[in-house]
């Protein structure tokens, strides 16, 4: 394929370690990647996809205007969520935005678990006493046990049916679920309201996208029904949860402990009141992460990328409404 004929791949990010798996999927093609890391920046972005035929992004803001100046055939995003690409000014050109759906499940779901041991069994706290010096069981802070208990699923996608397998493993054999976009449900799941899932979980773990809907869907209201002695985790997206709320949940002992991977905004701020809470877990943002994970990752959105740029349709296409007649 001659230079005036190679078709540029545009990555929008930098942080991985290398690139060779993208450029193994892409050179039988004849694709240049090129990385142009724009950190976030939205006018580095119109500037870097203005001669893209396709585009990878991890975190930077696609916004209608680099949309309506790039001659891209596909943008491919880095992970499961796409809130930071304008997916409908990209389907109104007729360009497919895709997501990799599928990469973390087992990560996430492992994190969901593990912070949820980790909250239930106070255990960072035991940790950060044995460091100090202390010793023995400080019987006001209370352990509830597992077994026996009713699991919450807000999101019953991939991550959360990862997450039921697993915790049937603890004894938390009574599942309630809540996904209005499913039309079944496995006979050992109970289709639940968000409010019935409030009052009679002992855990609820959050795996819904982040949308208008959404938003805050664990607020006052909801926290105001759920059990003293119940945990929640969150490992979707931080704009799911009201943190201001949860924190005071949480410090008035109306909501036993939390585990929690992800916040609105990130990095969690500075003077959020969660840091200060012994009965929260915090992590940043890590439960997709694996070594296998990231070649996962890197394999598949290069191979969405491909499928396009060969003029196949996309197999994780994300806003297939509207498309223009």
């Amino acid at each position: 394929m001659s230079p005036e004929t190679t078709r540029r791949v545009v990555i929008l990010d930098d942080g991985y370690a290398h690139y060779d798996a993208e450029r193994a999927v892409l050179a039988p093609l004849g694709a240049e990647l090129v990385l142009r890391p724009c950190r976030g920046d939205a006018e580095a972005v119109r500037k870097a996809m203005a001669d893209a035929d396709a585009v990878l992004v991890r975190e930077s803001p696609v916004d209608a205007q680099a949309i309506a100046t790039t001659k891209a055939k596909v943008i491919v995003r880095y992970g499961v969520g796409h809130e930071n690409i304008d997916g409908a000014a990209a389907a109104r050109r007729g360009i497919p935005v895709c997501n990799v759906p599928a990469f973390g499940t087992d990560e996430v779901s492992d994190h969901a678990i593990g912070l949820l041991l980790a909250a239930a069994r106070r255990i960072v706290e035991a940790d950060r006493r044995v460091r100090s010096g202390a010793w023995g069981v400080p019987m006001d802070r209370k352990v509830y046990r597992l077994r026996g208990g009713t699991l919450g699923l807000i999101g019953y996608g991939r991550i959360g049916q990862a997450v039921h397998r697993k915790a049937a493993a603890l004894g938390l054999a009574r599942v309630l679920v809540h996904d209005p976009f499913l039309k079944s449900l496995p006979e050992d799941v109970e289709p639940a309201s968000l409010e019935r899932i409030a009052r009679e979980s002992d855990v609820i773990s959050l795996h819904a996208p982040a949308t208008n809907a959404t938003r805050h869907i664990v607020g006052r209201a909801f926290l105001a029904q759920v059990k003293p002695t119940a945990i929640l985790v969150n490992t979707a997206r931080g704009a799911l949860v009201d943190e201001a709320a949860l924190a005071a949940a949480l410090a008035e002992g109306r909501l036993l402990a939390a585990g929690l991977d992800v916040f609105a905004p990130e990095p969690l701020r500075p003077d959020s009141p969660l840091r200060g809470l012994d009965n929260v877990v915090l992590t940043d943002h890590a439960a997709w992460y694996s070594e296998q994970a990231i070649a996962d990752l890197q394999r598949e959105a290069a191979e969405e990328v491909a499928r396009v740029l060969r003029g196949e349709a996309p197999l994780h296409q994300v806003n297939k409404d509207p498309f223009p007649a």
